[in-house]
């Protein structure tokens, strides 16, 4: 709920795909929020259909359009599960409007990020690369046990996801590579290894490997493996339904709204580092 006591006005971008349809039925689903608009690309199918009827819902009298801008000035907070050039324009909008931005986009490189910081000095940007609960739980967990453990333990992270997916390693490996990284204080871009081929040599000591698989209709499996001398510990987290990054992302929303401009992950909404 906003302060007022009224649900938060959230909109949705890239609301006709399969995590925009989840997007809208968590909206629509939540007493916190309510759908203000549904937003697609210009010249898309979609535009013109109700965004309930597109969820599977029943209508709910907001037909999907391609005016971003209009459809954030009367929004508290935008839900964005696109592609990274999609997401920095939705952004400069987002910073315009001065709403909340929850980011689920992965596979953005540096200077996108940059974006991201330069749009969060006037709009709250929540981004993660997993809005789960029990992602960012292990997250925490992972962090403990990297640093708890030695140089000597090695860890891998292995990823699993459906076969449209067009981004690896997942934005969910980074983030449990990004937390073992910190753990150990090393940087995962010099010390990850990310792919393996042909004579590799023996594995560099303090490396983080990653391995991606991709296939059928998998949501979202992770495996986090810390091999010491003579024994394994394995973290795990298994993905049963995307709308459980869907509620984790509405609960961004009603969380961020009213609260000052600036950078948040999941690991804030969720009180994990407390």
């Amino acid at each position: 709920m906003s302060d007022s006591g009224r649900p938060v006005r959230t909109a949705i971008v890239g609301a006709s795909g399969r995590m925009g349809r989840a997007l809208v039925r968590a909206v629509i689903e939540d007493p916190a929020t309510v759908l203000s608009g549904a937003i697609e690309r210009e010249g898309a199918e979609a535009i013109g259909a109700d965004a309930g009827t597109l969820a599977g819902l029943e209508p709910v009298g907001a037909a999907v359009t391609d005016d971003a801008l209009s459809v954030f000035a009367a929004s508290d907070a935008v839900l964005d599960f696109t592609v990274p050039a999609a997401t920095l324009h939705y952004a400069e909008l987002a910073a315009q409007a001065r709403i909340v931005h929850v980011i689920g986009t992965t596979g953005m490189d540096a200077d996108a990020e940059a974006s991201l910081d330069a749009a969060a000095r006037h709009a709250v940007v929540v981004k993660s690369g997993n809005m789960s609960l029990g992602v960012n739980l292990l997250s925490v967990l992972v962090e403990k046990a990297a640093a708890a453990l030695g140089d000597d333990w090695d860890i891998e992270i292995v990823e699993a996801h459906h076969k449209a997916k067009v981004d690896a390693p997942s934005g969910t490996a980074y983030l449990l590579g990004e937390a073992a990284a910190q753990a150990r204080g090393v940087d995962l871009q010099t010390d990850g290894v990310f792919t393996r081929h042909g004579t590799t040599g023996p594995r560099p000591g303090g490396a983080i490997g990653f391995a991606t698989v991709r296939g059928g209709s998998i949501v979202g499996d992770h495996q986090v493996l810390f091999a010491g001398p003579a024994e394994r510990i394995t973290l795990n987290h298994h993905a049963e339904d995307r709308s459980l990054f869907a509620r984790g992302a509405v609960r961004a929303a009603a969380w961020g709204h009213g609260r000052k401009p600036g950078r948040y992950t999941m690991r804030d909404v969720l009180n994990l580092d407390s």
